[in-house]
């Protein structure tokens, strides 16, 4: 089921919302964690309730691992392994089969038939949230739970789908606050507002510029070539796309947790407008690079041991961080183009002084806009052609008021090679590129959605038209839903 659709504001969510607290009203917290509980896996079984026996099995294996670490089993370590290897193995064949499959062909010229296994519904988020429990409680710093806690801290419906990646200290002992169950008129309307930003960020931003990614990354099928405006247009637009889809998601997630007395994550922290490729890392899927950096950068050694061996440590963190991603080799070249860059400015900072600050945003952002291609195109021929376009080498195309205003300098160009033609039809109307110079205002100039509401709600008249107004307009674009881009994933 999708936030973003009439079935989930005004049937799901009010329904839930009801019965929750009104059992907790009773005092019949047991019973009200069933109910969420059986909530979130009948919003999960919605999609297709094949996959609830997944999940489920998921959940009663690694439950079952902590169960023995807790319980205080011998071979711990041996417990450990079987509990990574039944995730990561889960996470395998229904993610990346046809990938090995593909690969194998490829390379040794075989003929093996692709299996085309529906990918289920979240695979990436939960097994990654089971794979850290599993390790947490390893390592001793969780405490026993009851199983129905356990698979509520699972599929609580509002992260379960996307993020963010939560972790069992996080979730499980907010599940057994009494006040919890408690209704809170402002932790509602704090919901309700994250959520109504995000429905804003996804309905009207992020399905407002989609419109323009597909021309430019589907052209090549047309064997038409991205000018320099058409490329930098199109990756333009797929990078703000991302932004405003997930993090409109995220904030959707979080007003929905904070709704039930449930406080999730940040995930996001205005990561547009980082200055460092490291600093993007600190700020993008906040809770993704948590777990990268804890479950996989620091136990390869992290950044206490020789330089070499931390170059390694940052690239093998991103080859794998965009292997999870998707079964994609573009999104394996997309984890080493990050790590890549993050050598750069390991070895800038040994070289040279911090790069001034309107630099170093521009720098990283550009760097960040190039990796962008990686991820939206479908090969590394489309790749490619993008990267030229996006650095002339496809032509330019520039408005013919331009043209004539410019005519001697464009004379001279033409004459040392830099060719130039008028505008594309895609590009003629001024309201791609209006659009397009309103979201980087809007990535740049205002605060991330927790800080807007720690600082500046109060409950008032003026927060309630704010309200209205977002609810109108959001609502009313839901006459065409679509699918946020971590859907499926």
């Amino acid at each position: 089921m999708l936030f973003n659709t009439y079935e989930f504001i005004f049937a799901f969510l009010p329904a839930v919302l009801a019965g929750y607290f009104l059992l907790g009203r009773l005092r019949l917290t047991l019973a009200a964690r069933l109910y969420l509980l059986a909530a979130s896996l009948f919003f999960y079984a919605y999609w297709n309730p094949v996959y609830l026996v997944l999940i489920l099995s998921s959940i009663l294996v690694n439950y079952l691992v902590c169960l023995g670490f807790w319980r205080g089993v011998g071979r711990r370590k041996a417990l450990l392994v079987a509990g990574l290897v039944f995730n990561l193995g889960l996470l395998g064949v229904f993610k990346y089969t046809d990938m090995a499959i593909g690969t194998a062909n490829g390379l040794f010229g075989l003929h093996l038939p692709l299996q085309h296994l529906t990918l289920p519904l979240a695979i990436s988020f939960f097994t990654f949230q089971q794979i850290a429990a599993v390790v947490d409680t390893y390592r001793g710093t969780t405490r026993p739970c009851a199983l129905h806690d356990y698979a509520l801290f699972v599929s609580f419906f509002p992260q379960l789908i996307a993020g963010p990646i939560v972790h069992y200290t996080e979730m499980v002992p907010q599940f057994r606050r009494l006040r919890a169950f408690v209704f809170s008129n402002r932790n509602v309307a704090i919901g309700a507002g994250f959520f109504l930003m995000g429905l804003f960020k996804k309905a009207i931003i992020a399905d407002g510029i989609a419109a323009y990614v597909g021309p430019v990354f589907g052209a090549l099928s047309y064997d038409h070539l991205p000018s320099f405006i058409e490329a930098w247009g199109g990756t333009l637009a797929y990078t703000f796309q991302v932004y405003f889809d997930f993090s409109g998601y995220t904030d959707m997630a979080i007003g929905l947790g904070r709704m039930f007395n449930i406080r999730l994550p940040l995930n996001f922290d205005s990561p547009y407008k980082s200055r460092s490729i490291r600093e993007f890392w600190r700020r993008w899927h906040i809770t993704l690079s948590r777990f990268l950096r804890d479950y996989l950068y620091i136990p390869l050694g992290g950044s206490r041991c020789s330089f070499p061996r931390r170059l390694f440590n940052v690239m093998a963190t991103m080859l794998l961080g965009g292997l999870w991603h998707g079964a994609n080799w573009t999104l394996v070249l997309w984890g080493a183009f990050h790590g890549a860059m993050l050598w750069i400015q390991l070895l800038w900072s040994k070289l040279h002084r911090p790069l001034p600050g309107p630099v170093a945003w521009a720098v990283t952002f550009t760097g960040l806009a190039f990796s962008m291609v990686l991820v939206r195109a479908p090969d590394l021929a489309t790749t490619m052609a993008v990267w030229k376009g996006m650095l002339g080498f496809n032509g330019f195309a520039l408005p013919l008021k331009l043209l004539h205003k410019w005519g001697p300098v464009a004379a001279w160009l033409a004459d040392h090679g830099v060719t130039f033609t008028t505008l594309a039809p895609y590009w003629r109307r001024s309201k791609e590129i209006q659009h397009l110079a309103a979201c980087l205002v809007l990535v740049l100039a205002f605060p991330n959605s927790q800080e807007i509401f720690a600082r500046y709600f109060r409950p008032s008249r003026l927060w309630a038209f704010a309200y209205a107004a977002c609810a109108v307009v959001g609502i009313l674009a839901l006459t065409k839903v679509s699918e946020f881009l971590y859907f499926r994933f």
